[in-house]
């Protein structure tokens, strides 16, 4: 039986408290690590802080995401939230480096939250509806995006350690919410099901998902886009400082354009556009507004202006919007109700093998040409339009 509507805002409650606490930390990190490394130093040392995070996650996202179709949405997403909290008071605790370190390994090793939370909204909606809220949840994370860097400045200019207690509030805050009002999704008969032990091993649970062919194809589409966001995300902040010498305030205050764009990509031109044509469409538009994005980067570069490069950055806000939520409701109706969250947390979890990878292979590539970054990265969207529209499953 499905839940009431009602009940699936305080998922997107959820979600946006995540959003803000994640976001109020991240730009102050570089400035916790300067009491711990030289200023050579911390560009390694952030680099370390992310990487083991993200190892963590590769592994306990789909362990997670199994258990969660077992024992249920509720116990999982509170001890993920409970891990998060942990994690971040030791960040505020500090002290020494491998307490930070111990933060960011107990948040990686509990980092299932956002799968849970996919998966909960797929027990919970049905097929045709699930791309909107989908696009919801990405609309919440859009809103911690805009005020959370400008907080987490102010609050740190009063103590280095009060945006992580904050964070860990916001997280305690969002424990409280689903434990007091989210019901539980999973049937009892869903809970009776054996668990294999194979679901416990996340690199064998990563073969067996991929063995099934049509998430095997989903799942590759997922991750070109992935590896394209992931160039963007992690190399977009450089590359506005290097080419176009760029200050600090315009830099913040085009990332609190992109905050917005995602709001409105997911929250209104996304249901807006369902409405009117059928998903498939709605995806190869979110990848073709990708790639015009990536292209206008690379054009950016040899024609100098602020106007075309602000745009080809909302065209790359715009295309996420559009294919994120759409690729996961894919990606959902290709297993049964009993699987969601496996299925979910193996997606999250090539999403941690990118973010290990990438970052590093995408600094080899600009440090020799930053043309050449963005330039494959337009390859790589254009194989994914043509993967998709190879598969007319999808």
């Amino acid at each position: 039986m499905k839940l009431k509507i009602n009940k699936l805002w305080i998922v997107i409650l959820i979600v946006a408290l995540n959003s803000i606490g994640f976001s109020i930390v991240i730009p102050i990190l570089p400035f916790l690590l300067d009491s711990y490394l030289t200023s050579e130093k911390i560009v390694f040392g952030m680099g370390f802080l992310f990487s083991i995070y993200a190892i963590c996650s590769f592994i306990a996202a789909p362990i997670l995401g199994a258990l969660s179709d077992k024992y249920g949405r509720k116990p999982i997403l509170i001890i993920s939230l409970l891990g998060s909290v942990l994690g971040y008071i030791f960040l505020g605790i500090g002290g020494a480096l491998w307490v930070l370190f111990l933060g960011r390994i107990i948040d990686g090793l509990t980092a299932g939250n956002i799968s849970v939370l996919f998966a909960y909204i797929s027990d919970n909606t049905k097929y045709e509806e699930r791309s909107k809220w989908y696009g919801y949840i990405g609309a919440a994370m859009g809103i911690g995006k805009i005020g959370g860097p400008t907080l987490g400045a102010f609050l740190s200019n009063i103590s280095m350690a009060l945006p992580f207690y904050l964070t860990a509030l916001l997280l305690f805050i969002s424990t409280l919410a689903v434990y007091f009002f989210l019901p539980e999704s999973v049937s009892i008969e869903q809970k009776n099901q054996k668990l294999e032990l194979n679901n416990l091993n996340p690199f064998k649970l990563l073969v067996n998902t991929l063995s099934i062919k049509s998430v095997k194809n989903l799942l590759i589409i997922g991750v070109l886009f992935y590896i394209t966001i992931t160039v963007f995300q992690f190399n977009m902040t450089l590359f506005l400082k290097d080419i176009y010498s760029l200050n600090t305030l315009y830099i913040g205050i085009l990332l609190a354009i992109v905050g917005i764009i995602e709001i409105l990509s997911r929250g209104i031109l996304l249901p807006w556009l369902l409405k009117i044509y059928p998903q498939k469409r709605v995806t190869i538009l979110g990848l073709i507004m990708l790639t015009l994005g990536f292209t206008g980067i690379v054009s950016s570069i040899y024609v100098y202006s602020l106007a075309l490069i602000s745009i080809a950055v909302v065209l790359i806000i715009l295309g996420e919007g559009l294919f994120e939520p759409t690729y996961l409701t894919n990606l959902s109706e290709q297993t049964s109700e009993n699987n969601q969250g496996k299925i979910q947390g193996v997606n999250q979890s090539l999403q941690s093998l990118i973010n290990i990878a990438i970052p590093i292979l995408a600094s080899s590539i600009y440090f020799y040409s930053a043309s050449l970054l963005y330039i494959s990265a337009i390859a790589i969207l254009i194989i994914a339009l043509l993967f998709f529209n190879k598969k007319p499953r999808l």
